[in-house]
């Protein structure tokens, strides 16, 4: 099993506020990044939002920087939100991240969970899911083919359209990112594309039979079983124990959904619900190493076996210091307990 860790690049300050100082902030994520990879994790993605909250607008440009910096960890978006994106510059930029990186870059594409790129680059949230879905069937065209004849709804034809430049990786991987619609999953396993799996509240078990469908329809489709990975992105920290992990963790993860809810309808965040999140079949992936490996083996066998699972960890207003505490235990402990599982 990859694991690695989720980065939205926070741009707040660890009392919820926006940083007067984002550059700082972007050098600190850099060497969390740089960070990963000397301590053994597997990859590394950032995801894609344009609210004054985070500062991940340009994830490729993020991404080029820390592989200058990085020899061996994967580097992938998380998730590139391509229904208001043009996927001819979404290629061009993650096969020039290929180029930087030796071979290292990956897409995941999805919707989005936040919806401001849709006026901010003219789109229609009518348009929602065919806007995916077009741009999704173009972008697996330019991966495939480099010279691409193509035509549909929301962007201009391309006639014999040469598209470069071309990655080193003979075919740049895509990854689709759901959350809990049974549409995407049916989607991603007629195209045989690997899911990452988002899943942030509730019961990961819930989500088995919407994995079910996938490799159904990826079955159907003709696809071999050893196409279709399923991958896990959860919110998670790891601190040298289980209480010191929980106390660091919850104040500022409470204010984050606090806040988001607002906007969402949820109810205020308490110290009772966290808790339930935290029990045995909830999705929160919070301890100290052996727990959270234990964990996250048990929402491997809920799923009926995952390929990837990663850590999305600063969305809880942690310091750069516990971040990168928790980077170290991951890979001096939670990966080898998991390998040790997975080798019996």
């Amino acid at each position: 099993m990859e694991i690695g860790i989720d980065s939205f690049a926070s741009g707040l300050s660890l009392q919820g506020k926006v940083s007067a100082n984002s550059s700082q902030m972007i050098a600190e994520l850099l060497e969390r990044i740089e960070h990963a990879d000397q301590k053994g994790l597997h990859v590394f993605g950032i995801g894609e939002h344009h609210r004054k909250e985070f500062l991940d607008s340009a994830p490729s440009i993020i991404l080029a920087a820390a592989a200058s910096k990085t020899k061996q960890i994967r580097l992938t978006s998380a998730v590139t939100v391509l229904s208001a994106a043009d996927p001819v510059r979404v290629f061009q930029q993650f096969a020039t991240l290929d180029l930087v990186s030796n071979g290292r870059a990956e897409i995941v594409t999805g919707r989005g969970s936040f919806i401001e790129s849709f006026p901010l680059f003219g789109y229609h949230l009518e348009d929602y899911d065919q806007l995916y879905a077009e741009k999704l069937e173009l972008l697996l065209a330019i991966r495939d083919h480099e010279i691409v004849n193509w035509t549909g709804k929301f962007r201009p034809a391309l006639v014999n359209q040469a598209i470069y430049p071309r990655p080193v990786q003979k075919q740049l991987p895509i990854w689709v990112g759901v959350g809990g619609t049974p549409q995407s999953f049916v989607r991603a396993g007629h195209l045989g594309l690997p899911l990452m799996i988002a899943i942030i509240g509730g019961e990961t078990h819930r989500f088995k039979p919407l994995v079910d469908l996938y490799k159904e329809a990826g079955r159907k489709a003709g696809h071999a079983p050893e196409k279709l990975q399923v991958g896990l992105h959860s919110l998670g920290y790891v601190g040298t124990g289980t209480e010191e992990a929980v106390n660091d963790y919850f104040p500022g993860y409470a204010e984050t959904f606090t806040r988001i809810g607002k906007e969402r309808g949820w109810p205020p965040v308490t110290r009772a619900r966290f808790d339930a999140q935290q029990g045995p079949l909830g999705a929160l992936v919070v301890g100290g190493p052996e727990e959270v490996a234990e964990k996250i083996i048990r929402h491997s066998r809920a799923l009926g076996g995952i390929s990837r699972f990663s850590f999305q960890m600063d969305n809880a207003g942690l310091s750069h210091t516990k971040l990168m505490h928790a980077i170290e235990l991951i890979g001096s402990k939670v990966i080898p307990l998991v390998n040790a599982h997975q080798n019996k």
